[in-house]
This record gives C-alpha cells, sequence and structure tokens, in this order.
C-alpha cells in the first residue's frame, strides 16, 4: 500500500528530500536488513531537545533512527509545531560506510 493510499491521500507536496543524521549513534544499524525503500517513517518533534530546539526525531516502526538533519529541520519543526500533518518515506537505502548516505528520506505534506 503506498503512503497516500495509507493515508486517504489524493496528492501531495513534497517539501524536501534528506539523509537521515545520526544513523550511526541509534538503532538502524540492528534493523537495517528490514527496512525497505518505500517504508513510511514518523516525524516526532522534540522541542526540549538540548542540542537543537527545532530537533526532528525519525522512527521506522517505532524505533527511533536519527534526525532530520539540524541544516535542513526549521521548515519542518514550523509546520509541526504548528499542528501541520507530515508524512515521510524512506527514498533510498545505500549500503555505504557514510552513515550520512545510508538513509535518503523525504517529507511530504499531504492535500486532500
Amino acid at each position: 500500500m503506498s503512503l497516500t493510499a495509507a493515508a486517504g491521500v489524493s496528492e501531495h507536496i513534497l517539501l524536501q528530500s534528506s539523509p537521515l543524521a545520526g544513523f550511526q549513534y541509534y538503532s538502524g544499524r540492528q534493523v537495517w536488513a528490514e527496512m525497505h525503500e518505500g517504508d513510511v517513517l514518523e516525524l516526532v518533534r522534540e522541542p526540549q531537545n538540548a542540542y537543537d530546539p527545532r530537533a526532528v526525531r525519525v522512527e521506522w516502526h517505532g524505533i527511533k533512527l536519527g534526525y532530520v538533519p539540524r541544516r535542513d529541520n526549521e521548515a519542518v519543526a514550523r509546520l509541526m509545531d504548528r499542528g501541520t500533518r507530515l508524512e515521510a518515506r524512506i527514498s533510498r537505502l545505500s549500503a555505504s560506510r557514510n552513515p550520512w548516505q545510508r538513509v535518503l528520506f523525504e517529507v511530504y505534506l499531504p492535500i486532500r
């Protein structure tokens, strides 16, 4: 089932495409073999994050994979703070040794 079909959305706007930040520090390696391109991700705001008040955590099936990169999180955080529902999915997985190249994801604004 596609991201839009699952949510009952007929259209969506691509807001951004980003590498996953912090992949090497969280649980991504443990679930790497189970993840697939197209998988839905959950975005979770962390306004009390000690390192970045605009932090947006990225989860796969409730497992913390990392964050929206700090350089890319301002618009996403602002929209989420306003109550705007955003969707995300894995757009590319790469077995690269560079953790910044392992997971590329896209953030969408659904339009009904």
